[in-house]
């Protein structure tokens, strides 16, 4: 009897689980490109107040990262940013202009989309950048792993 309780509960919470990556799923493929993207009198959006975003131009510990330092000149930075995005996978540059860069990236499997921005600061030798999933609101700390290893591809 035991046995036959401890398989239904199996049973139910794997029911539950997948309903809950099937309506993520759902509101992934739902989801449209923001239009409130782009510099705001040249900063980025603030991140929401959920933790799937980072930024570093962030006031708060949870959502601030450090932005990359680079040498060289502007066009040399956005040139080295524009081919470390490309070899990452599931990468699509959406706009390239000037000193601002807009890049979505999508999970393997639950084809989720994180929008990407980044803001060149020639003046400062900076790139600022805000990594945001679309939907939901834990990406288990996916946009900050992947800003880091953009940061660490970068420098190689």
């Amino acid at each position: 009897m035991r046995r036959k309780i401890v398989i239904g509960l199996g049973i139910t919470l794997a029911v539950l689980v997948l309903l809950a990556f099937g309506t993520l799923a759902v509101q992934s493929a739902r989801a449209t490109r923001p239009t409130d993207l782009g510099l705001v009198e040249g900063h980025l959006r603030p991140c929401p107040n959920k933790p799937n975003c980072v930024s570093t131009q962030a006031g708060d510990d949870e959502h601030k990262i450090d932005p990359i330092a680079f040498s060289g000149t502007t066009q040399q930075a956005i040139e080295r940013l524009e081919s470390v995005v490309t070899n990452m996978p599931r990468t699509k540059i959406v706009t390239s202009q000037g000193n601002y860069m807009h890049v979505e990236f999508t999970t393997l499997i639950m084809r989720f989309v994180d929008d990407v921005e980044f803001a060149i600061d020639g003046e400062n030798k900076t790139i600022h950048f805000r990594s945001a999933s679309r939907v939901g609101h834990s990406d288990l700390g996916v946009n900050r792993r992947r800003m880091e290893a953009i940061r660490s591809a970068f420098k190689d």
